[in-house]
């Protein structure tokens, strides 16, 4: 009898079990994790970048012409080539570590676009100053990831105006903050091959004596 009991116990609290677990439909599985489009619709966007401020462009003939540290011969060579088009290159940025913006220009002359100079001018509210003047023809300078990297070519006697022998290329960073100047930080010199001259062909060897 009592084995029978406890057998008959252990059924009736099966049966009341599988009831229990068919009326929820799913059982523990309703308590389980939330579903996707509940979490997707409380995601927290993440933020996205900051597009970086424009650039103000300037005058650069203006700026030139108004410019006491730009030679004499220079200004006298800053004329248009063409209409209202000046042999001037311009570019944009950051080299000074001030919140405003930087700006280098070349000046070259019409006929071979052989640099004559290159100037930094700094942001200073309203107008710009003159932090760094190169007039060793033919000049190039160039921003390159913060640094002001400026080529002069050298030429040799007989040198084609578009073929030097070699180049000069100096890197320059500003320090000294607010009140500072540009340093030299590296220097490389680059020989050409005279092998090529310029218009493609081999330059004939020296005649055998």
């Amino acid at each position: 009898m009592t084995a029978g009991t406890t057998a008959l116990a252990g059924l009736s609290a099966l049966g009341l079990l599988m009831a229990g677990c068919s009326t929820g439909g799913t059982g523990t599985r309703d308590e389980g994790e939330a579903p996707r489009s509940d979490k997707v619709a409380h995601a927290t966007p993440s933020p996205s970048a900051s597009s970086p401020a424009p650039f103000t462009k300037v005058d650069p003939v203006r700026l030139l012409k108004g410019d006491p540290k730009v030679s004499s011969r220079v200004k006298a060579e800053l004329k248009p080539c063409t209409k209202d088009e000046y042999p001037i290159d311009v570019t944009y940025g950051h080299l000074t570590g001030t919140t405003g913006q930087d700006v280098v220009v070349n000046v070259m002359n019409c006929s071979d676009a052989v640099g004559l100079g290159s100037y930094v001018y700094r942001a200073s509210g309203a107008s710009y100053d003159n932090v760094f003047t190169a007039e060793e023809t033919p000049v190039y300078a160039e921003i390159d990831r913060g640094d002001l990297v400026v080529t002069r070519q050298m030429y040799a006697p007989g040198d084609k105006p578009a073929f030097a022998s070699s180049e000069v290329v100096t890197t320059y960073r500003w320090s000294g903050g607010t009140n500072g100047r540009f340093a030299q930080q590296d220097q490389v010199e680059n020989d050409y091959s005279k092998a090529v001259d310029g218009s493609g062909t081999p330059a004939p060897l020296p005649a055998t004596p």
